[in-house]
């Protein structure tokens, strides 16, 4: 059998990467990394906190050195996080060493699915959508550009979805 390939996950914060992430990799027996996850352990603090003290820039370069780190890995599937790909060395890693999947996803759901949650710096505000409308004009371009292959995550299960992409794998 051939080896796996690594599957790197990218799109917009709320986008369902973690979950899908984490689907993708049980159904396909693979091993599953989170880079916040990787870069809250290494640091020992939330993405917040090192928001907080090291400002994006630091916490870029961290998410840099994080999924230079994973892309070296074989046969694993990566959730990165919505930004990293802003990173013209990340992106390159990630195109370079594994199939890259843009989930893709409209601002409403990325709201509805973010509203709740505290650990999303970039959200910390009342203008959220505002935020969401100019990190999306910044960054699809810039997810379009790297993506293997683009699937919707809108209206879909994580479930519906993790077999799409895996249709989409198998089909290539």
């Amino acid at each position: 059998m051939a080896e796996k390939r690594n599957i790197f996950l990218i799109g917009p914060m709320g986008a369902g990467k973690s979950t899908i992430g984490r689907h993708l990799a049980q159904q396909l027996h693979m091993e599953f990394f989170d880079s916040d996850t990787v870069i809250e352990d290494r640091t020992g603090a939330d993405i917040a906190w090192v928001f907080d003290v090291e400002g994006e820039e630091g916490f870029r370069d961290r998410e840099e050195n994080v999924i230079n780190d994973l892309t070296q890995k074989h046969g694993i599937v990566l959730a990165t996080g919505g930004g990293s790909i802003k990173s013209k060395e990340s992106s390159n890693r990630l195109s370079a060493r594994g199939v890259v999947v843009y989930l893709e996803t409209t601002i409403e759901k990325q709201l509805a699915r973010t509203q709740r949650e505290k650990k999303r710096p970039l959200l910390q505000t009342e203008k959220s959508r505002q935020i969401l409308e100019d990190l999306a004009s910044e960054r699809n371009p810039l997810y379009e550009e790297i993506a293997d292959y683009i699937v919707r995550t809108d209206d879909q299960s994580a479930k519906v979805v993790t077999n799409k992409i895996i249709e989409l794998l198998e089909n290539h």
